[in-house]
């Protein structure tokens, strides 16, 4: 029986089962529904706006041949290399990606390595990929964090004030508890990342300014989101939230590329790869 999820001082209740449908034996679950949903969209609009960056469909759609499998690999590796203790005795239950156990991060992490060695094959500029990039994985981060609604997972701390407006009520041991919707903090926080950029990129000066500020925003966001989390991977048993403190330091990283860029080098747009490749094509 699946329990109910709360919403009380919104007035909605949702009562969803893990499994949307059956194909036979196979029983397909809505966290993959909605992965797959997030994931079809992105690349939707990535070539809908592939000459805005002077990319082509074939440039996209290899280097998401290349990317996709990376980021599954490396989102389990990042996760398993911080829950060692769960895998020690058997390592080759890491390969058991079915079993759940999956971080984002290691995600994006493998997804962009793949994106750069496949740009510098394709002898095309990463920055132009990357702004693309950002802007689908924005799409995906939003909607995929639905997945973990329906699984009642990757929620925060309990809430403590009764008439904070967007409380969450799950049914934990048996005991109905009051938590912080994290899930919906992120998805709410990329999908105004999305809309930001999106704008925004129809004004950048330089490739890869929006991978830039896609770093610092999803960073910003992560960092404060992280620190309401009770299912944080740790840092070797330290007290330091490891997505919490790569979210702090990219962020700033960003951030400082980002001003040195604008402010020193001045860029206008004139040397976009977009307006390059349109000239070629002329």
């Amino acid at each position: 029986m699946t329990n109910p999820i709360l919403f009380p001082n919104l007035g909605l209740s949702f009562t969803i089962p893990p499994i949307a449908f059956q194909l036979g034996a196979v029983s397909v679950h809505w966290y993959g529904v909605i992965i797959g949903t997030g994931f079809l969209l992105a690349v939707i609009y990535a070539l809908a706006r592939k000459k805005t960056f002077g990319l082509t469909e074939d440039h996209i759609l290899s280097m998401l041949l290349a990317a996709v499998p990376a980021a599954i690999v490396c989102a389990r590796i990042y996760y398993c290399a911080f829950y060692w203790e769960l895998y020690r005795e058997n390592p080759i239950s890491v390969l058991y990606i079915w079993e759940g156990g999956i971080a984002i991060y290691g995600a994006v992490i493998g997804a962009v390595t793949a994106a750069i060695l496949y740009c510098r094959h394709a002898k095309i500029p990463f920055g132009a990929m990357g702004d693309i990039g950002a802007l689908g994985l924005l799409i995906g981060q939003a909607i995929g964090r639905w997945g973990n609604f329906v699984n009642q997972e990757a929620f925060g701390r309990a809430v403590e004030n009764a008439d904070y407006l967007l409380k969450m009520g799950l049914y934990k041991g048996g005991e109905l508890g009051f938590y912080h919707p994290t899930f919906l903090y992120e998805s709410l926080w990329n999908a105004v990342g999305f809309l930001l950029l999106h704008f925004y990129s129809k004004h950048r000066k330089y490739d890869g300014e929006i991978f830039t500020l896609y770093i610092a925003w999803y960073g910003i966001g992560r960092c404060w989101i992280e620190g309401l989390r009770t299912d944080s991977l740790w840092l070797f048993g330290t007290g330091i939230r490891v997505s919490q403190l790569l979210a702090a330091v990219s962020a700033v990283i960003a951030i400082a590329l980002w001003l040195y860029v604008r402010l020193r080098k001045k860029p206008d747009g004139s040397a976009l790869y977009a307006n390059r490749a349109q000239s070629t094509e002329s």
